[in-house]
């Protein structure tokens, strides 16, 4: 199946808000979808960059940035965005986006060892080059702390029943054989769902350190802003969602004051201003059911208030 990027045109359209020039970054640029649009709408002054770690979307960018003298690739996770654009030169930036949802070629080659509806070796690294695949990561953790992982990151209230037969299990070499050893210990799960899904999904973001890197990517996209530049976040899960919502509504609050009845004006330290939450169309979900889940953030940078 070939990736198709979720809330496309929307994404695009809230990035520029009207603008046609600039710098923009795609911190996960997977497939390019995002970035062909948005390449498509800017002039040729303008410089595209795009982060990822997944040896397959650095091959499709790499013959990109062939095509197009104005896009740039970067090896790198978006944890590293302030550092690796300094790098180049970029003090700030006009927009960026994110999408931080698995691609369609990623969970459906059997080999990359993401799903439990494609057999494969129980790998699920987004960089395979590097790093403990799932397999070894579940015969290191011990029982403890794999069932509070199931708990945190895939919100699964059966966590630990799973994790005890995934440990009594040993060496699991296959995401077939996890995807039943979980059904088996599973006592019920929702419909139109695999009894697997939560404790992949759970197992996917500790393996790639999916949370730690959005947590870093946050505030240094903040600090990449210009004044009005845009910030645009696709999420496909509450703990993703529930983060950048958090991290939204703090940089745009204004602080309240100390609560000692004194006449004192808080320092402003809002950095940015919340512009949208949008969700796919029915349209968009009946041609890509994927989509059912994503939430599309949009926030706009303002003017840094720096302690004289």
């Amino acid at each position: 199946m070939s990736h198709i990027s979720v809330l496309l045109n929307e994404t695009i359209d809230a990035l520029l808000a009207n603008r046609q020039t600039g710098i923009y970054v795609d911190a996960t640029f997977g497939r390019g979808g995002h970035t062909r649009l948005l390449l498509s709408k800017l002039d040729e002054n303008s410089q595209v960059y795009a982060f990822d770690k997944d040896p397959q979307a650095l091959q499709t960018a790499a013959e990109l940035q062939q095509q197009d003298a104005r896009f740039h690739i970067i090896h790198a996770s978006f944890a590293d965005l302030e550092i690796e654009l300094q790098r180049r030169g970029i003090q700030q930036v006009d927009g960026i986006m994110a999408d931080l949802g698995v691609s369609s070629p990623q969970l459906d080659q059997a080999e990359r060892g993401f799903s439990f509806m494609n057999n494969g070796p129980l790998d699920m690294r987004m960089d395979n080059s590097k790093g403990q695949t799932a397999r070894q990561w579940l015969l290191d953790i011990d029982e403890e702390t794999l069932a509070n992982t199931i708990y945190k990151y895939g919100e699964e209230r059966y966590s630990r029943r799973i994790a005890k037969a995934i440990k009594m299990a040993g060496d699991i070499e296959t995401t077939a054989e996890l995807a039943e050893i979980v059904k088996v210990a599973h006592p019920k799960w929702e419909k139109k769902k695999h009894a697997a899904t939560r404790t992949f999904q759970a197992i996917r973001i500790a393996i790639n350190k999916e949370l730690d890197d959005v947590e870093a990517f946050l505030p240094q996209a903040v600090n990449m802003l210009k004044p009005d530049a845009r910030l645009a976040v696709i999420s496909f899960h509450s703990l993703e969602d529930r983060m950048i919502k958090q991290f939204i509504q703090k940089e745009s609050t204004l602080p309240e004051d100390s609560g000692w009845g004194l006449p004192v004006v808080p320092k402003d330290t809002r950095r940015l201003k919340k512009i949208a939450r949008i969700c796919a169309s029915p349209e968009e979900v009946k041609v890509n059911p994927r989509s059912r889940s994503a939430w599309l953030r949009v926030a706009a940078g303002l003017e840094q208030h720096i302690e004289e």
